[in-house]
């Protein structure tokens, strides 16, 4: 059971964290991608077909809203949370066809749940 997560987060801070909060996955078969901005994500997305994205909303060349967008249009079943600083309303998630929305700063213990529940992970 090979699933793939995409972090995608221009702070390399918030990267290492997701990394860190989710790299016990990989003894369950989850492979960790990284990007540091929307055009890398994207290209990521695109070649790599994640089974799970996490999508800061704002990064350079291209936004967390556009990156989504393109993703949904070209792989429906991604599975995509927006993760944000600021607060973000359901509606605008919906807008942009994000699964959800996690707003920063989150509990670590509600990332792997949430990871757990998608991705059919065992505890």
């Amino acid at each position: 059971m090979n699933k793939k997560i995409l972090i995608m987060d221009d702070k390399t801070p918030m990267r290492i964290l997701m990394g860190h909060i989710l790299g016990g996955l990989k003894d369950q078969g989850i492979e960790l991608l990284m990007a540091a901005d929307g055009e890398e994500g994207l290209r990521i997305a695109l070649d790599e077909h994640p089974d799970l994205i996490f999508l800061d909303v704002q990064m350079p060349y291209m936004n967390g809203d556009e990156v989504c967008r393109r993703v949904k249009a070209a792989h429906r079943e991604t599975y995509v949370i927006l993760l944000t600083g600021q607060a973000m309303e359901d509606a605008l998630s919906t807008e942009i066809e994000a699964d959800e929305c996690i707003t920063k700063p989150f509990h670590p213990d509600y990332i792997l749940e949430r990871v757990s529940d998608i991705l059919g992970l065992a505890p």
